[in-house]
């Protein structure tokens, strides 16, 4: 008969690059809601909204099913769709460019700073020369850091750009500009901003997304958009015929089909779980803040072959992730074998991202271009394990364990 391993031969359990924290109360407030009389637009739906702008500091907040549906009901929202041109950073995940173009929209890649993977002014001036007349900006703040909001909306509007900020890494993320202090979603520097609730987000609602707003016509569009197109609201009737009895009061049960679209619904019990989760925002972005800071102290002795992103000087971050950048040909190993060896030894890590203007179905519309800054990033980078509820000396094992595979 097999004996169990003694705890000195056990493997440490295995660290994923991202993870979600749910705990006894999220378990009880989804329960709550499976009990009760609503599973979909009930209450709680409205309830998260509520929450959500106030913690953001936005005047509408519009639930729905995921970031990737939320970043198309905006493109919709603004009026984006066939003839319209979208500038969109290269180094983000696919749904930032997908979202525009499934909307009909063209997309123009922009680049990055090396160093940080965010659109500096100089990048948005650049695509905006290469493509002359564009209509959008979905610019993003990546890893937890947003770039130079007020700069880079000063740019945007001048020619006439609408803009939205892709805030799927950044919810709690705060900022100086303008003279005063900002929180990623207020959308002083933007039209509309798109947040994600995905299970390794700061945030969670096991899957979620959300769009905030400050004026009310972008924010009644975002709710058609997400509800199949359609409205409710007597006065955007145009049929009065079928819309309105006789003595003028609307008909009880009509509805009225605006533009079709699709259903983007999220659920009372998707709600229930982002409720008690954005209560514990504030403890969660403290925690991740420690953990980079950590992550930060134990890194410094391996510099300049392994260092953490680029910082911004002016923002706060909420981390979502935790990247260092990597130089592997002089560590004498390629990021594939790194991170094969990570593995091995229970540590998960991912790269964020493949730059968009090198995915094969973007480079054979558009064609492949140089962007040297995104180029220079992706070579280089590396998402370590990173969540609230990591251990600093589980940050101590994957330091450790990198350094010593990359032979520092």
């Amino acid at each position: 008969m097999s004996q169990p391993l003694r705890r000195a031969e056990q493997k440490p359990d295995f660290l994923p690059y991202g993870r979600q924290v749910v705990e006894d109360d999220d378990i009880e407030a989804v329960a709550a809601a499976l009990r009760g009389d609503f599973l979909t637009t009930g209450p709680l739906v409205a309830r998260f909204e509520e929450a959500l702008a106030r913690t953001v500091h936005a005047e509408h907040a519009v639930v729905c099913a995921n970031g990737t549906a939320a970043l198309y009901m905006a493109a919709r929202a603004l009026g984006l769709g066939t003839g319209s041109k979208v500038i969109v950073p290269s180094i983000t995940f696919l749904a930032t460019a997908s979202a525009p173009h499934l909307a009909g929209a063209e997309i123009v890649f922009a680049d990055v700073d090396p160093d940080t993977g965010l659109m500096r002014p100089r990048d948005l001036e650049e695509a905006l020369a290469r493509t002359g007349r564009a209509h959008a900006l979905f610019n993003v703040h990546l890893n937890g850091q947003c770039g130079e909001a007020e700069e880079i909306a000063e740019i945007a509007r001048r020619h006439g750009l609408k803009i939205l900020d892709d805030a799927c890494h950044a919810i709690g993320t705060r900022y100086d500009a303008a003279g005063s202090e900002h929180v990623v979603g207020d959308n002083a520097f933007s039209d509309l901003t798109v947040f994600s609730f995905h299970p390794v987000k700061t945030v969670t609602m096991g899957e979620g997304g959300a769009v905030t707003a400050n004026d009310p016509a972008l924010a009644a569009a975002l709710r058609r958009e997400r509800n199949h197109g359609m409205t409710r609201e007597p006065s955007e009737f145009v049929s009065i015929e079928d819309g309105f009895e006789a003595e003028g009061r609307a008909n009880p049960w009509y509805y009225e089909l605006v533009e079709p679209g699709f259903n983007w619904r999220a659920t009372d019990i998707q709600c229930a779980l982002g409720l008690t989760q954005l209560g514990k925002l504030p403890r969660f972005a403290a925690r991740r803040r420690a953990l980079a800071a950590a992550y930060d102290s134990l890194l410094a002795p391996y510099a300049p072959r392994l260092r953490p992103i680029g910082r911004t000087m002016t923002c706060r971050p909420t981390w979502h992730l935790y990247a260092v950048l990597i130089d592997f040909e002089a560590c004498g190993i390629t990021r594939a074998e790194a991170m094969t060896r990570l593995a091995a030894e229970g540590i998960g890590s991912q790269v964020h991202y493949y730059p968009l203007h090198r995915q094969h179905y973007y480079a054979s519309r558009y064609g492949r271009r140089q962007l040297p800054g995104a180029d220079r990033y992706y070579a280089r980078v590396l998402s370590l394990p990173f969540f609230s509820s990591i251990a600093v000396s589980d940050v101590a094992r994957v330091t450790s364990t990198l350094a010593r595979i990359l032979k520092l």
